[in-house]
């Protein structure tokens, strides 16, 4: 999937016309995420990513040819990561084509277990999609999405469920208690994230962000370990293409 790296934004949301550089990274990042998301990176609002994008796509001749196995990659890419416009629209598809194959997906789930490349993207994409369309995306039940969300104890962005209640968020996470924070101190570096989450019942992503907070670091043996674990990866998507 793509990622930023787009220069910092401006302090203001920027007007007036777009350069060449913006709407390409437009057209690069489009269904991949939200538009107030794309905004953000390009300093933009959300009602100008979509002008501009009403703009880019009008009129655009749709297919009509087999699905691809390229055509079905990018819509796991782009499922749940923005509206279905966008899905179409990327893909250069129909509405009811498109869901159609989003259903005939879904009859294709079936339970087996994730591999290291399979687990390295589900924790970058969890916190942004529904459950229900993370099975999809993986091809497995609903329920094994969730008892894996739960097993690396992974949180959905707040950001995301926002845009999903339509309202803000009702409460807000527990503040950290002084023992808690003794606890993060002491195990943070050495420990593996998902160890420490189980032990304190939050979130990875929770853990990391007050780490970050406090300024902590993993110690040197830690990260050799992270680094092998980055290389097994490598090594296995690497066979796989």
């Amino acid at each position: 999937m793509p990622k930023p790296r787009w220069g910092k934004p401006p302090a203001t949301p920027r007007r007036g016309r777009w350069s060449t550089e913006e709407i390409a990274r437009l057209r690069e990042l489009y269904g991949h995420r939200t538009d107030a998301s794309i905004g953000r990176e390009l300093g933009r609002t959300a009602q100008a990513v979509r002008r501009t994008a009403d703009s880019l796509y009008e009129g655009q001749e749709l297919r009509t040819d087999p699905w691809t196995d390229q055509d079905l990659e990018l819509l796991r890419e782009c499922l749940g990561a923005s509206d279905l416009t966008a899905l179409c629209r990327v893909l250069a598809r129909g509405q009811q084509e498109v869901q159609d194959k989003i259903a005939e997906l879904a009859q294709l789930r079936r339970s087996r277990p994730f591999d290291l490349e399979e687990v390295a993207l589900f924790k970058r994409i969890y916190g942004s999609r529904t459950d229900e369309d993370l099975a999809i995306v993986f091809g497995r039940p609903t329920a094994d999405i969730s008892a894996l969300g739960t097993q690396l104890c992974l949180a959905k962005d707040k950001a995301f469920v926002r845009r999903k209640a339509g309202k803000k968020l009702a409460s807000k996470m527990p503040r950290w208690a002084a023992e808690e924070l003794d606890v993060l101190r002491e195990l943070y570096p050495q420990t593996p994230n998902l160890e420490i989450a189980k032990r304190l019942g939050r979130s990875v992503k929770s853990v990391v962000s007050k780490a970050h907070a406090l300024d902590l670091k993993k110690n040197s043996d830690r990260l050799r370990e992270m680094g092998r674990q980055n290389v097994a990866l490598r090594h296995q998507r690497s066979e796989r293409s």
